[in-house]
């Protein structure tokens, strides 16, 4: 097992064999002359467009660190070097409790304290987006064997992208941290060093900046590598001894007095501390009881995660290896703040799941989890509150003890199941151009990466709905402008309706209600059953919702408008939250996450016009299409008769929601499927004329007459 982290048995013969294959394919391009469908020209195209991109992220974590006022950047940095640092005044680093690396970490940072304020900063900050950079080449290159050429020549850009735009990078920028050090070391050590003594060095090095770093001498061990394991213990008792030596007061402050910095920073059950002590904390337990728990949590994990990650360097992946290594570092550290978990981002490159259709889910999750924040990730229940704490000490666990990482001698490691697609409908309407640029998929999709989807596409329109505001005086402009188009149609019927409704109470109760509750139910509801019972109708469903969605906020931004009962001198009456201040209205717990003024188009007429089309559409039974269109009906009458929206608003609804489905029409193509002629359906069926089990696996894929689709896998498709 010796250097098995710099070895790819058998890259020479898979690399000949590729370059054979190459070399073949670009006579046959060039006898064709098949120059513009040159798929090298097209990845050549989108690497010029990622390394533009990450010159974009570049340029813009420069500026947004650099145009912060000297208090507000580099906060940390400039806590330990400033001229009021830590690291300049007479005394112990850790009596003001500002600083939380270790007494070595102090020793090279002391000689920073010469250098001017100013130039420091921008030098620092240059310094850490090169390191990212040199982090992400380096974690490229170790990519476990073998690569395509594509995701070769690809690689590098997302990578060191997914880098730019991850928290613990992010956070390490503003704070003028030196997390990314620790990270970079134990990748050289592993990856583009040789020998044995070398390695062992620089990982004794990052461990005496995080210690927690040093279970990499574990698992150098427990590989083979026992002359790189007793290095790295070697350097990590050395540079803490050299430390101990000139700071002997400091040093016993970190590793006697605060527990190696466990008592340092932030309080340590923070939301910050993403460790499993953090968790405990968090969870009310104190004293020798979470102590004993976290010490038997932390061997537990430690045990199953270096045993993992032996297991998958030996199998050749490497970089996973790394990658479960150090999520368990993260998890048993006294502390784990957001600028040290970059090692979860790492495991990214960890195949999960037997189906290509269920290949992105893991990464997926990883870099959600690594690039939002948790309050976007899940909601504000108290059932998930515990998750969303914790969501990256969650990943880290993950990513350490349980994901089920596939190993390279699985026969599904590169080549998953396929996914089955639903054959080509030509459009109903010869008038309609189809721009097909995704193919109908028939299984259904992955329920967590679906459920955090759906989650981060409301959060950021929420957060895009809150921010389209341009004040209450261009509302309600906008408000008198509807009010007199309503007037000139003979449609302004609001303020009938809302004094109608107040004098009937059952009424406006049940208006009120069904305004309120609905409107988030009945579109859930509808996408839960079409998900279990017609995957393929879900998907559609699904993106008719979402572009009706996403073209509603272009009304929101560029048409701020008032509602009715937000219009001064008009006679409205909100029934729903009583009069209100127009100066300062008070909507509750909405008042401050909700804009008031983003009603055209009206989504609660939308949403509830596209459940009524998709019940017309997919129902069985004529009852239930009609129960269906009784919905957007009774929106329609809510949102008009409390004072909510204009008339107007609900045709704008509609609007979008036409679009909606016009853009899925376009580039998805029709909805109904194609069904099997009768000698394939009688050749594909079982027993009593029932497709066969292969059909079925992917849920429901009949047309409304229930019968089976003609499917086409990848080797059809390509026909």
């Amino acid at each position: 097992m010796r250097g098995f982290i710099r070895t790819n048995p058998g890259r020479g013969d898979s690399a000949r064999k590729r370059e054979g294959r190459r070399s073949v394919t670009d006579v046959e391009r060039s006898v064709r002359g098949d120059a513009a469908g040159d798929p090298g020209a097209r990845a050549a195209v989108v690497r010029a467009v990622l390394w533009l991109l990450v010159g974009v992220l570049a340029v813009r974590q420069v500026a947004v660190v650099l145009r912060r006022p000297p208090g507000e950047r580099l906060t940390d940095l400039e806590t330990w070097t400033g001229a009021t640092g830590v690291l300049h005044i007479a005394g112990s680093l850790y009596d003001p409790g500002r600083f939380t690396g270790t007494p070595f970490a102090g020793l090279v940072l002391k000689p920073l304290t010469v250098s001017a304020e100013q130039a420091l900063g921008v030098v620092w900050t240059f310094g850490s987006l090169l390191l990212v950079v040199l982090l992400g080449f380096v974690a490229v290159r170790a990519l476990p064997a073998p690569v395509s050429r594509r995701t070769a020549f690809l690689a590098a850009p997302v990578a060191i992208t997914l880098l730019m735009v991850s928290l613990p990078v992010r956070n390490t920028l503003h704070l003028g941290q030196t997390s990314i050090l620790p990270v970079l070391l134990v990748l050289l050590a592993c990856f583009a060093v040789r020998g044995e003594r070398l390695p062992g060095v620089l990982t004794g090095v990052a461990a005496a900046l995080q210690p927690a770093v040093l279970l990499f001498a574990a698992l150098f061990w427990l590989t083979g590598r026992r002359r790189a394991a007793v290095g790295g213990s070697v350097t990590f008792v050395v540079c803490t001894a050299l430390a101990w030596a000139m700071m002997p007061r400091d040093s016993w402050a970190y590793w006697v007095h605060h527990l190696a910095g466990a008592g340092l920073g932030e309080r340590p059950d923070s939301l910050a501390n993403q460790s499993l002590h953090g968790a405990l904390l968090r969870f009310g337990l104190q004293g020798p009881l979470e102590i004993a728990l976290f010490l038997v949590l932390a061997a537990v994990v430690v045990v199953l995660g270096l045993r993992r990650a032996a297991r998958y360097a030996r199998d050749g992946q490497l970089l996973l290896a790394v990658a479960v290594t150090g999520c368990v570092a993260v998890a048993v550290s006294p502390t784990a703040w957001q600028h040290q978990l970059l090692w979860v981002l790492l495991a990214v490159v960890g195949r999960v799941g037997t189906r290509a259709s269920d290949r992105l889910v893991w990464p997926a999750v990883v870099v959600l989890v690594l690039t939002l924040p948790g309050k976007m990730l899940l909601p504000n229940v108290g059932v998930v509150l515990p998750v969303r704490d914790n969501v990256l000490l969650v990943a880290a666990l993950a990513a350490a003890c349980a994901v089920p990482f596939l190993s390279r001698t699985s026969p599904h490691w590169r080549q998953p199941v396929p996914t089955d697609y639903a054959k080509p409908v030509p459009a109903r309407f010869a008038w309609v151009p189809l721009v097909p640029l995704w193919r109908r998929v028939l299984s259904r999709p992955n329920l967590l990466l679906e459920l955090l989807l759906i989650r981060v596409v409301y959060s950021a329109y929420a957060k895009v709905r809150l921010a389209a505001t341009a004040g209450r005086s261009a509302a309600e402009e906008h408000g008198r402008q509807i009010h007199s188009a309503e007037q000139w149609l003979h449609i302004d019927i609001e303020h009938w309706a809302n004094h109608t409704v107040v004098g009937i109470p059952w009424l406006r109760d049940f208006f009120d209600y069904y305004y309120s509750t609905f409107h988030f139910i009945v579109p859930l509801a509808i996408l839960g059953v079409l998900y279990v019972r017609r995957p393929s109708d879900y998907r559609w469903a699904r993106t008719t919702i979402g572009f009706a969605t996403v073209l509603a906020l272009f009304g929101f931004w560029l048409y701020p408008l008032a509602p009715p009962r937000l219009m001064p001198g008009l006679g409205f009456i909100d029934t729903v939250h009583g009069v209100q201040d127009l100066d300062s209205p008070d909507f509750g717990a909405l008042t401050a996450v909700t804009n008031q003024y983003a009603a055209m188009p009206s989504l609660h007429f939308g949403w509830s016009l596209w459940c009524g089309l998709v019940i017309l559409l997919l129902a069985p039974k004529l009852w239930m299409k009609v129960l269906g269109l009784l919905h957007p009906l009774f929106t329609v009458s809510a949102i008009v008769a409390t004072g909510n929206h204009w008339v107007l608003d609900a045709v704008g609804g509609g609007a979008v929601v036409a679009a909606g489905f016009g853009l899925t029409y376009v580039l998805a193509g029709p909805r109904r499927l194609q069904a099997l002629p009768d000698a394939r359906r009688g050749t594909d069926s079982g027993a009593g004329g029932r497709p066969e089990p292969e059909a079925r696996d992917d849920g429901d894929t009949g047309d409304d007459s229930g019968r089976p689709v003609v499917v086409a896998g990848p080797a059809s498709s390509k026909a």
